[in-house]
C-alpha cells in the first residue's frame, strides 16, 4: 500500500512540478490587475497584438522599414530552414518525457536525477528566451530615442485595452 501511495503521488506531483518550473523559466504571464482572458497564453496574445499595434502607430522611416524588412527575411528564412530539422528538438523533448516517466515510476525517487533533468529542460527553454530578447532588442535599436517613448506609450495603452 505504501509503494501504492508513493507512485499516485509521483504521478501527481511530479508533472505539476515540471509544468510550474516550464511556466516561471518561461515568465509566465502574471500581470498585477490582469490580462483580457486570464493568465497564459490569452495574456500572450494580448501582449503581441498590443507590440504590433504600438509599432503601426510609429511614424517610422523608410530606412527604419528597410531594416524592419531585412529582419523579417532573415527570421523568415531562419524559420524555414529549421523546419528540416524539427525532428532534432521533437526526438530530445520525448527523450525528456520518457525520463520523466522512468524517474516517476522508479522505486525510489531520485531526486538529483529530477534535478538535474529539469535544469536540462529550463536552460533548453532559457537558450529560447534569450534567443528572442536579443531579436526583440535588435528591433528597438532600430527606433530612435523619441519613437521608443512613443511606442512604450502606445504599448501601455494597448496593454490596458488587454485588461478591459
Amino acid at each position: 500500500m505504501n509503494m501504492m501511495k508513493k507512485m499516485i503521488l509521483g504521478a501527481v506531483v511530479l508533472p505539476l512540478f515540471f509544468a510550474s518550473a516550464s511556466a516561471f523559466a518561461a515568465g509566465g504571464s502574471h500581470h498585477e490587475g490582469g490580462m483580457k482572458g486570464g493568465e497564459g497564453m490569452h495574456g500572450s496574445k494580448c501582449m503581441m497584438k498590443a507590440n504590433k499595434k504600438a509599432f503601426k502607430d510609429l511614424d517610422l522611416t523608410d530606412a527604419q522599414e528597410d531594416q524592419f524588412d531585412a529582419m523579417r527575411d532573415a527570421r523568415k528564412a531562419e524559420h524555414k530552414a529549421k523546419k528540416g530539422h524539427k525532428r532534432q528538438p521533437t526526438a530530445e523533448m520525448k527523450a525528456d518525457h520518457q525520463a520523466m516517466q522512468d524517474l516517476m515510476l522508479a522505486d525510489n525517487f531520485d531526486e538529483q536525477a529530477v534535478r538535474s533533468l529539469a535544469e536540462k529542460m529550463s536552460e533548453r527553454q532559457i537558450d529560447r528566451r534569450v534567443e528572442m530578447m536579443k531579436k526583440r532588442h535588435e528591433m528597438m535599436n532600430i527606433l530612435t530615442p523619441e519613437q521608443k517613448t512613443e511606442f512604450k506609450a502606445n504599448q501601455d495603452k494597448y496593454i490596458a485595452d488587454c485588461a478591459k
